[in-house]
């Protein structure tokens, strides 16, 4: 079976799942230098991946769309997406956003009229949380042992809710909400503060397109370390969030009632301090009420996260650490790059009902192929061992292109900027070319089998979703990568998940002695990957571009 999962929002894209293992899934950010975020919201957008894959219209046995929610004022039992097909208008009717207590959450609503070549397909629909749900638990190493897990869901427009998935037979239970707070009230709190407002992307013209505040989460999350964090405070945000009524606001309301309030509490602390003190509150309210869902029920001890609010990597090593749970799973999309993956596999684990997928994190869009070298360029045969010579003896950054693009939002070695990590200027220097805040970190790609040493806790780590602290002596040898407070968003590498990284890291272990390398994504600022040679050569910024066994550099 042939499954078409379509996510048409905000963070577009297009997977394709056959027989329960996935051939590609496809973010239209990282199609043409698109901007981040991209929506899918031209139709023929699909034809041209689907043709670029090689798949026909005709092979394909299922389409699925991921559900949304409607206009404020609308049915959002039956909400309504507006895209295009070829400049003609399309309403497409898709599944509500979140699935409501006492409902079957694998519950699939059926629909005509998907404009597609030359014909309207039928499609079928799920609500955007159980996307989230089984993209979540359907890649996760739980899954491939057929066993139980918990998925706690928490996106942007939707409260936290925790569910069990029972695989063999597949059961899905929602357990309940924990808190009254959207997902997207951390983005929303940093937003109203200076250091953020109006800095953001600006709203789009459709809000069921382009949410607000989609890019100030991670921002935030690193510039926290510019302040202190005092749990002291947290009963005041309690009580302050506690006498609103839940909305979209509520973080903004918050922020200013905190910086502005006739009796707020903090009249001396700095914006980082209330953001680092905000980030702690709600990471301590989530794993508090985690905590309060499963004492004492005979629950499994896996937990799965899913949502945009599972890249907050404080967060999630604190949910990790906190003795919960014996493990604790972050699939590298968990935010909504991942929703056309979550829309297919919840089809094939409902159809079929085997909820596990065959999947790796490098079945992103292909590398265009790099025909003459670009303009101003000349290139040399040059292998990985060359390339490893190459960062070790010149010191400086070297875009990397090679085979398809990682999924998701963290660029894990085939759309990346390597650097070494060993001057500390290299992080101000990596932050200057690509335009970014210089209190922004960079993140350090590790040999898996090393990693221990440098960091704490070092555990495997492949797509750099959990916070690590860096261990005392190694700051100093590599001081690129060790963020403001001392931790690092660490990725490990080993031979059988990332093969091609491994081989560099270890060649250039070999020469340097140190088993880790800068890593920054490889993209145009507020864009998606390069998506060819010719991109990264146009962009510039560093002397040399190193892409399928060939070393590109300025003349």
């Amino acid at each position: 079976m042939l499954i078409c999962g379509l996510k048409l929002t905000h963070d577009g894209g297009l997977a394709l799942v056959e027989d329960g293992r996935l051939r590609f899934s496809v973010e239209m950010e990282k199609l043409d230098n698109s901007r981040r975020f991209q929506p899918l919201d031209r139709l023929e957008r699909a034809e041209d991946v689907l043709a670029r894959e090689g798949v026909a219209l005709g092979d394909i046995d299922r389409f699925v769309v991921d559900g949304w929610f409607a206009p404020q004022g609308q049915d959002q039992r039956n909400p309504l997406l507006h895209v295009s097909h070829q400049g003609r208008p399309v309403v497409l009717p898709v599944a509500a956003y979140q699935d409501l207590p006492g409902a079957e959450v694998l519950a699939r609503r059926d629909f005509i009229g998907l404009p597609l070549g030359s014909a309207r397909h039928a499609y079928s629909g799920y609500h955007h949380s159980t996307q989230h749900l089984m993209g979540s638990y359907t890649t996760s190493p739980f899954a491939r042992r057929g066993q139980d897990a918990l998925v706690l869901v928490w996106d942007g427009g939707m409260t936290p809710v925790l569910y069990r998935v029972e695989p063999q037979p597949l059961r899905v239970t929602r357990l309940g909400e924990l808190f009254p707070l959207y997902g997207s009230i951390f983005a929303d709190f940093c937003a109203a503060l200076p250091p953020f407002r109006g800095s953001h992307q600006p709203a789009a013209q459709d809000p069921q397109l382009m949410p607000r505040n989609l890019d100030v989460a991670g921002k935030a999350m690193a510039y926290a370390a510019l302040g202190t964090d005092d749990p002291g405070f947290d009963t005041v945000l309690t009580e302050q969030l506690d006498a609103m009524e839940l909305s979209f606001t509520m973080g903004d309301d918050l922020a200013h009632a905190l910086k502005h309030g006739d009796a707020s509490p903090w009249p001396d602390a700095t914006d980082a301090d209330l953001i680092a003190t905000f980030q702690g509150y709600v990471g301590r309210r989530l794993h508090a009420a985690l905590g309060a869902a499963v004492r004492g029920r005979d629950l499994p001890p896996r937990l799965c996260l899913a949502g945009g609010c599972a890249l907050n990597i404080k967060w999630n090593n604190l949910l990790r650490s906190s003795g919960l749970f014996e493990e604790v799973w972050v699939p590298p999309f968990p935010n909504d790059s991942g929703a056309a993956l979550g829309a297919a596999a919840t089809e094939w684990a409902r159809t079929s009902g085997r909820a596990v997928l065959d999947w790796s994190v490098y079945q992103g869009p292909r590398l265009r192929p790099a025909l003459d070298d670009p303009p101003g360029w000349t290139s040399t045969a040059c292998d990985v061992n060359g390339l490893a010579r190459e960062l070790h003896d010149t010191g400086a950054p070297v875009v990397v292109l090679t085979g398809r693009a990682e999924l998701g939002p963290r660029a894990l070695g085939h759309r990346s900027i390597f650097a070494p990590a060993t001057d500390a200027g290299m992080k101000e220097h990596l932050n200057r070319i690509k335009d970014r805040e210089e209190y922004r970190p960079v993140a350090p790609v590790c040999l898996e089998h090393r990693a221990p040493e440098l960091f704490a806790p070092g555990t495997p780590d492949p797509h750099m979703l959990f916070d690590h602290d860096t261990r005392v002596g190694w700051e100093a040898k590599v001081p690129a990568v060790v963020h403001l407070d001392g931790t690092a968003r660490l990725q490990t590498v080993n031979d059988r998940q990332s093969p091609f990284v491994h081989e560099l890291l270890t060649a250039y272990e070999k020469l340097s002695g140190i088993p880790l390398l800068c890593n920054t994504s490889a993209n145009h600022k507020g864009r998606g990957f390069f998506p060819d040679v010719a991109s990264a050569a146009a962009w510039g910024r560093v002397p040399a571009i190193w892409s399928e066994g060939r070393l590109y550099r300025r003349t």
